[in-house]
């Protein structure tokens, strides 16, 4: 069976990845489901002493190896993504960066346009990334969303979930403000404090 990829971004990798190792470019469920993250996280985790110093343990050497491998793509495919990145990189800069003064970063559209040309789901909580995403019908899911995917093909428990969610809080690093309402809509249950 073919796998049904799906591109994590660099905010949900770092909510997950800890707690459920190894994340990326393992298979699960009747589908196939396969988490990728872009190569460019690599960068960003290097380029950022922020990221270093939040996430530390991602620099270990198993993190490390479990991010090496990244989305495979041919020639035409890697040219049709440069072309919409350029493509969204304007309309973020006229939509979000000039009008608002904040918006995705090069590393959100990125991701966004490769999800977009692979027609693949990406996995995020950040807001204007998944404005972005909707603009340009690209189906995106949140944290949780994947995480209810995960139990529903027996990848994970709730337990593992109840532990991810309190360590978001415990770390003061809840995806966005509705994230209990979406908790409960999903699970069923309140979500567990921190």
């Amino acid at each position: 069976m073919a796998q049904t990829k799906i591109i994590v971004d660099t905010n949900s990798y770092f909510r997950l990845a800890q707690n459920i190792h190894p994340l990326l470019c393992q298979a699960f469920g009747s589908k196939d489901y396969t988490l990728y993250m872009h190569a460019e996280l690599n960068a960003e985790f290097r380029d950022s002493p922020r990221l270093q110093a939040s996430f530390s343990w991602a620099a270990d050497p198993e993190f490390r190896e479990n991010r090496k491998r990244s989305l495979s793509l041919s020639k035409a495919q890697k040219a049709e993504i440069e072309d919409t990145i350029e493509y969204l990189w304007a309309y973020v800069k006229d939509e979000f960066h000039q009008k608002r003064g904040k918006g995705p970063s090069m590393t959100d559209t990125i991701i966004v346009a490769t999800a977009a040309v692979l027609e693949i789901r990406v996995v995020t909580d950040d807001q204007d990334m998944i404005e972005l995403a909707e603009e340009y019908g690209v189906h995106q899911v949140s944290t949780l969303e994947l995480m209810k995917l995960m139990l529903d093909e027996g990848h994970i428990d709730l337990d593992k979930i109840k532990q991810i969610v309190a360590q978001w809080q415990y770390d003061g690093d809840t995806p966005y403000a509705r994230w209990k309402q979406e908790y409960k809509q999903l699970f069923k249950h309140a979500p567990p404090s921190g």
